[in-house]
């Protein structure tokens, strides 16, 4: 198990990052338009591992992740409470891009940064080696954990969901589509998610936990 102090350089790097900005993948023209601000959580003692996909507005001002009404329907989803939830002995939180990416033309967030991830992620995993669930939510943490069991899209991915968890993976990795109100509409079409997915999601966080 990684130690502490060597998470806590970790995590002043990652604060410190200034990649997307200094460094943008397709050149300077394509830099991050505001002052970047990394939110990620790096655990010595969780078990489970939530990847996201990136900040928005709200946790780029508040340095919190999931700190909005994204946040509290995947806490709903896990069955925990706030405290729980940002306790880092219990959670992870590594997006796939730490900061916000901004919006698109139409006010949608862009997706997360090119930079990111292949900089930084597999040394963040490599220094959790106690995670034993990770959660991966969204097309973006999809692809790049699971690429193998890609199934024509997040619908399809998630929807063979048992076996991504079932695969003898270590640690073992369950999708989940993202809990963003845009998402509204698709819960609804698929009520296979809350009725059967949800309660093994809900168990199997109880279980690491405790």
């Amino acid at each position: 198990m990684t130690d502490e102090a060597s998470l806590e350089t970790l995590r002043r790097e990652i604060a410190a990052c200034r990649i997307c900005r200094d460094a943008p993948a397709n050149g300077p023209a394509h830099r991050l338009p505001h002052e970047p601000r990394p939110v990620a959580v790096i655990s010595s003692n969780a078990r489970i591992l939530i990847a996201g996909q990136a900040p928005g507005l709200r946790v780029h001002e508040s340095g919190l992740p999931f700190d909005d009404a994204s946040g509290d329907r995947l806490r709903s989803w896990l069955g925990v409470d706030r405290a729980s939830f940002y306790d880092r002995d219990r959670f992870a939180i590594v997006p796939m891009g730490f900061c916000f990416p901004g919006y698109d033309d139409k006010g949608a967030d862009l997706p997360p940064r090119r930079e990111c991830a292949p900089f930084w992620r597999q040394r963040v995993l490599s220094a959790m080696p106690q995670i034993e669930l990770v959660l991966v939510i969204g097309q973006y943490a999809q692809t790049w954990h699971i690429a193998g069991e890609s199934r024509g899209g997040m619908t399809e991915t998630v929807r063979g969901w048992r076996d991504s968890l079932m695969s003898g993976r270590s640690p073992a990795v369950l999708p989940l589509p993202h809990p963003s109100w845009r998402n509204s509409g698709w819960l609804k079409r698929n009520s296979w998610f809350e009725e059967e997915l949800l309660p093994v999601l809900r168990a199997r966080t109880k279980m690491l936990l405790s």
